[in-house]
């Protein structure tokens, strides 16, 4: 990869797409999470995606994206510790393979800049219809998290461990603030963001001057100062906490079960990450999948990982409702197991080669191999090609994972289970 900057906080960064028919371009917004302006900041991810000031609606875009011989445009928020993640990318055939000469590459970065600098407005703020639209789907969004029991326990537990700290923030935003978001409220919180962030442009396979160029002439009338990238946080050590939450009509308990480190010091390696959650609950090899579920049928699932910018490690698993306190002792047990003595030679080397297979898929798409190299950019590490990634991997020792685990400390226990009728 070749990074290079090309404005204060705006970084070009080109990764080989010669293997590929197509190629892709990505814009990230990196910039400081607010909690006053969450919910502004979901329902502007979605209005960004309805269209910008050149295809003011989805009509229009669809219709561009298909003369586009079918070119593909996303739109994503996501989270990065106390910090958020304004994404763009569009991806579609490369040059040379255009029937009529046309230059799609200039085409492409104009619909994913276009979405990102130039979004339709009305006298100078977000369109009301579309915001009115966006925010009745963000509210069904918010309202079906109750549906799905396992993602509302696995958010229930992190809201109960993140706490006020800037990584609790909900993605999503609350849904008790839908109804205050308006169309100036989502333009004042887009032009926060724009003037905040850090920006990483990611192209492959296409022409980066040209790509760079475009991009430099959006910022030109961009007021900007970027933000500091926020620190890695940690949650500090506590007794765990445990929580039980009776839902009528729950057929199958959930459990999530988060750890700390309580500390940002000698942050782990993401390869020593990987492996270390292999180990754990992260492969069909694991302790948690081979001991708790299939030996001992104590869960349906049960699976672990982890997050190293904010050093939290979560176990969650489905289980009978009143089975819950057999499977968090057996959770626990195959966690001291290997806080205790390190894994067998056996069991690293499955797991290696599970990593190892993953590892080779990623250069299998271009979507994959931009994942690869942001995530490193993320993390402030140095980028290393998945070759050399597997080779680090392949280092990792049964000792070092040990230790890992050892650094770990139980916080939060969450249970959703049955009513009191239903058991």
């Amino acid at each position: 990869m070749q990074r290079t900057q090309i404005a204060p906080g705006v970084f070009l960064n080109v990764l080989d797409a010669e293997k590929f028919n197509r190629c892709r371009i990505a814009i990230h917004l990196r910039y400081p999470a607010r909690r006053q302006s969450a919910t502004d900041a979901a329902v502007l991810a979605l209005v960004l995606e309805r269209g910008y000031a050149g295809c003011p609606d989805m009509t229009a875009l669809s219709r561009k994206l298909a003369a586009l011989y079918g070119a593909d445009l996303g739109v994503d928020l996501a989270g990065a510790g106390g910090d958020r993640l304004l994404s763009a990318d569009v991806c579609g055939i490369k040059q040379q393979f255009a029937l009529a000469g046309e230059r799609l590459a200039d085409e492409y970065a104009d619909i994913v800049f276009g979405t990102i600098f130039d979004p339709y407005l009305v006298d100078g703020v977000f369109d009301p219809e579309a915001v009115a639209i966006e925010k009745e789907t963000l509210r069904r969004r918010l309202q079906a998290e109750f549906n799905d029991k396992r993602l509302y326990c696995v958010r229930q537990a992190r809201r109960r461990f993140y706490g006020d700290s800037p990584a609790g923030i909900e993605l999503n935003g609350y849904l008790d603030e839908v109804d205050a978001v308006t169309p100036q409220s989502v333009k004042a919180e887009y032009d926060r963001i724009l003037a905040s962030a850090a920006i990483d442009v990611m192209v492959q396979g296409a022409d980066a001057d040209r790509v760079a160029d475009r991009l430099l002439q959006k910022l030109a009338g961009v007021r900007r100062a970027p933000a500091a990238v926020s620190p890695a946080l940690a949650i500090p050590v506590q007794p765990v906490q445990h929580y039980t939450e009776a839902i009528p009509g729950v057929t199958q308990a959930k459990l999530c079960m988060l750890f700390t480190r309580g500390t940002t010091e000698a942050l782990p390696s993401i390869h020593l990450l990987r492996v270390a959650m292999g180990l754990l609950g992260g492969s069909a090899t694991s302790r948690l999948f081979r001991n708790v579920r299939e030996k001992q049928s104590l869960c349906y699932y049960c699976g672990s990982s982890a997050v190293r910018a904010t050093g939290v490690m979560m176990v969650d698993s489905g289980v009978e409702p009143g089975g819950e306190a057999k499977a968090e002792a057996a959770i626990l047990k195959e966690l001291d197991d290997l806080q205790k003595a390190p894994a067998t030679a056996e069991e690293l080397e499955q797991c290696r080669l599970a990593l190892l297979g993953s590892i080779d898929a990623v250069g299998d798409s271009l979507a994959g191999l931009e994942s690869w190299y942001y995530g490193a950019l993320l993390r402030g590490e140095e980028p290393v090609t998945p070759e050399q990634g597997k080779a680090l991997t392949a280092a990792v020792t049964a000792g070092q994972v040990r230790q890992l685990l050892q650094s770990y400390h139980y916080s939060v226990c969450y249970a959703v289970t049955a009513g009191k009728e239903d058991a």
